[in-house]
């Protein structure tokens, strides 16, 4: 059975700046893996190269064992087998939340208006937001928005779920209530990639622990053990940091 996500030798320019320096990587079905690292390590991008929101340079990409950088692949079925959660929520300001939730089902899913609203609403309550179906935006909170963010990928009906700093522009409420629904979705067995700070989220709910600095993959392996025992210096440094 191929690996839910396949990296293997790959490099990512931007312009004269080598981000991504030839990483080897995978995600099986159902694993969380947790990618941690300083600013400007190559975390994002690595992620972002994943459904090809950022152009490989060279290497290889494979999901589900559909190479992802074949000119010959559909590109689009493939992204609609994978939800994005990012960093700032990317909600249509002037629509509902259940607008939000529907559109891409609709549009996309080729979804009839009251099979999307059933499964807006059902994710939703999943991420206890059932009573903001007709809220817009601007009169949420950004936990909340980020809640509805994640709602919204899952009502693609994605095979996994890719997450950028979800957590790392709010407060402490954001963060707990955002994580909790992560919780949840790994504990049914969601594929997940989540690059954070959360060193928490990762010791709990991670099957492995990736850290990267300066495009390159320094250490990886069970979070528990490379968080409480780190090998390499540049990770000793780093969790010093940030634990």
């Amino acid at each position: 059975m191929p690996a839910a996500i396949e990296i293997r030798n790959l490099h990512k320019y931007f312009g004269e700046n080598e981000v991504l320096k030839g990483i080897d990587f995978h995600v099986d079905e159902g694993q969380v893996v947790c990618v941690i690292g300083p600013s400007g390590s190559g975390k994002s991008t690595l992620l972002r190269c994943v459904n090809r929101l950022e152009e490989p340079t060279s290497g290889q990409i494979f999901v589900e064992g559909i190479d992802v950088c074949d000119d010959e692949t559909d590109l689009d079925q493939v992204r609609s087998r994978i939800g994005m959660v990012f960093q700032s929520f990317n909600l249509f300001p002037h629509m509902t939340v259940l607008d939000n939730l529907t559109i891409a089902q609709r549009k996309v899913r080729k979804r009839g208006k009251e099979e999307a609203e059933k499964i807006a609403r059902a994710n939703l309550v999943k991420v206890g937001l059932a009573d903001r179906e007709d809220a817009y935006p601007a009169h949420l909170s950004g936990g909340q928005q980020q809640r509805v963010a994640i709602a919204r990928a899952l009502s693609m009906d994605p095979d996994m779920m890719l997450f950028d700093e979800p957590t790392s522009s709010g407060s402490r409420a954001l963060v707990g209530d955002v994580l909790d629904v992560m919780r949840q979705l790994a504990a049914e067995g969601m594929t997940m990639m989540v690059v954070t700070h959360e060193m928490g989220f990762a010791r709990e709910v991670g099957d492995k622990l990736v850290f990267m600095d300066g495009g390159v993959i320094v250490e990886e392996g069970d979070p528990r053990e490379v968080l409480a025992n780190p090998q390499h210096e540049r990770t000793q440094q780093f969790l010093s940091k940030v634990l």
